[in-house]
């Protein structure tokens, strides 16, 4: 645990350290610049202001793009600043070409700060928004099914009559002269009923054998 609370105090330090230098060297090119009094601190804030809104942007995960673009230039305003301090410029007789940087800076600034602070909205909101439609359209009643309008009945197929049961020709021949004897004795053609308890047999051969009898014997 105290080692932890060590490497972090050790960063922190680190941190402030070079946050320090970096503000002295902005302040020092702000004030060559011709940007005194209370301006020349304002600048090596808003370079600073500008470089935490991008990381916060690319730490979020949206934008990306935008956020590395912004911190790039930020970045590369503190880098400069850094760079121009170490002897490489002459603060006494600063070229105009940085006095229109450092004249600008403050617009670059407020336009990247406006854009990474009014931005789409994160991930998270979006999925928020989501799940509140997601439970407004839970409470809402249901919608009842529609009625069923009654179906025609369909319409009712007439029975295909069954296949003819082969009937022996002898059998045939038989009921015959069953059908002639009762016409004799009656008057009357003999009916399938009659046919089958004369002939013994069940009545689909019964019909079967009707049907093979002439008009007379029907």
């Amino acid at each position: 645990m105290r080692a932890q609370l060590a490497r972090v105090d050790a960063v922190l330090i680190q941190a402030v350290i070079a946050a320090a230098l970096s503000f002295a060297h902005l302040h020092d090119i702000a004030l060559a610049a011709g940007q005194d009094g209370w301006k020349a601190w304002a600048y090596p804030v808003s370079v600073d202001l500008l470089l935490v809104a991008a990381w916060r942007r690319l730490r979020s995960g949206d934008a990306k793009a935008a956020g590395w673009c912004w911190f790039v230039i930020a970045l590369a305003a503190s880098l400069g600043a850094n760079v121009a301090t170490a002897g490489l410029l002459d603060l006494g007789d600063v070229p105009a070409w940085l006095r229109i940087l450092v004249a600008g800076w403050p617009a670059v600034a407020f336009l990247g700060g406006t854009l990474l602070a009014h931005s789409t909205p994160t991930t998270a909101n979006t999925d928020a928004e989501h799940g509140e439609d997601i439970e407004d359209q839970e409470d809402e009643p249901e919608p009842s099914p529609p009625e069923e309008l009654p179906t025609r009945p369909a319409a009712i197929e007439a029975p295909t009559e069954p296949p003819a049961m082969p009937v022996p020709a002898a059998l045939v021949e038989h009921a015959r002269k069953v059908a002639a004897e009762h016409h004799t004795r009656t008057g009357t053609p003999i009916d399938t009923p009659t046919l089958r308890a004369r002939l013994g047999v069940p009545p689909p051969m019964a019909e079967a054998i009707a049907a093979h009898l002439t008009p007379t014997g029907s």
